[in-house]
């Protein structure tokens, strides 16, 4: 049985608190750049109590799977990541990341939280796939997706403008059997606990 399922080499992935993760959230607003990066709608930092409110309702979905991404180390939260809108007929789901205190940028964090995530949404939640968007001018992150396993599988053009140019928005998704040929010991582990059962 994985016993280490929310940890990786480097961070785990933990329930959200409301009342204290709201205020690292709003810390993380304040770097516009941090915003531009998760979102291409108008970056604006938001209080503390409106995003409590937000998380609140986060944790409260029934079909939302939203974690804060803490550092093993010294149990620091410094993001988060989340699985959204499940379709479960299809066995997708979309995937959503950010990594807000940049101190821990360019470290391996963000790959690491990635791959626990995987492991989560293709082990405990069966999920055939998992999709995810990016714009093209967060190099960055595309190659922490593809070290986890990500493709690209196409693109919108020139549909965010950010500084007086326009960008594209790329979307990339992995299968479960590409997880699992990345990943074999997971597809072991899986096969003996169906043979136990």
């Amino acid at each position: 049985m994985n016993t280490s399922l929310f940890h990786g080499q480097l961070v785990r992935l933990a329930a959200p608190n409301p009342e204290t993760d709201a205020e690292a959230l709003s810390r993380w607003q304040r770097d516009a750049e941090f915003l531009r990066l998760l979102d291409s709608d108008a970056a604006r930092p938001l209080p503390v109590a409106q995003n409590k409110t937000d998380m609140e309702a986060i944790v409260a979905r029934e079909n939302s799977f939203a974690f804060m991404i803490r550092t093993l180390a010294d149990d620091r939260v410094i993001g988060f990541i989340g699985l959204g809108r499940p379709q479960w007929t299809h066995g997708d789901a979309w995937l959503g990341i950010g990594l807000g205190d940049r101190e821990y940028w360019g470290k391996g964090c963000g790959t690491d939280a990635m791959r626990v995530m995987l492991r989560f949404a293709f082990t405990e939640l069966n999920l055939h796939r998992v999709s995810l968007g990016v714009f093209e001018y967060n190099p960055r992150a595309v190659r922490s997706y593809e070290k986890a396993g990500f493709v690209l599988e196409g693109r919108t053009r020139q549909d965010v403008r950010r500084d007086g140019r326009y960008w594209d928005s790329l979307w990339m998704g992995i299968l479960r059997e590409e997880w699992e040929r990345q990943n074999p010991k997971s597809q072991d582990s899986r096969s003996k606990a169906r043979t136990a059962g």
